[in-house]
């Protein structure tokens, strides 16, 4: 796989997505605060803002003014759609190439699951 250093913030929208979509975060329900989230995952505010920002820019949380920010309706199947192109697309196609040089059968991965 790609060696890529991903920026903090995009790994932390990635911990939020996990998170919603193994349903720790369900549709309706509050997201941590900025600071609270920050301290959790000892990450400056700044940073989990930024990474925040991007699911308010994506539709996928509903801002309350002066409550906090709410799964939005819908945010599960559009994260699950987005990371299933996303495996398709990226992850999968170096995958398959490491199956075939190891002479691995997909049947066999299935089997073993």
């Amino acid at each position: 796989m790609k060696n890529d250093v991903k920026p903090v913030y995009l790994k932390l929208r990635d911990v939020i997505a996990a998170a919603i979509l193994d349903g720790k975060y369900k549709e309706g329900e509050m997201l941590p605060s900025v600071r609270a989230f920050a301290a959790i995952q000892g990450a400056n505010p700044l940073t989990v803002a930024k990474a925040y920002q991007l699911f308010q820019d994506s539709g996928l949380v509903d801002v309350k003014r002066g409550v906090g920010l709410f799964v939005a309706r819908g945010a599960t199947a559009k994260l699950r759609s987005f990371e299933r192109d996303n495996f398709v697309e990226n992850i999968w196609p170096e995958v398959k190439a490491q199956m075939q040089r190891a002479g691995i059968d997909p049947a066999e991965l299935l089997a073993l699951s």
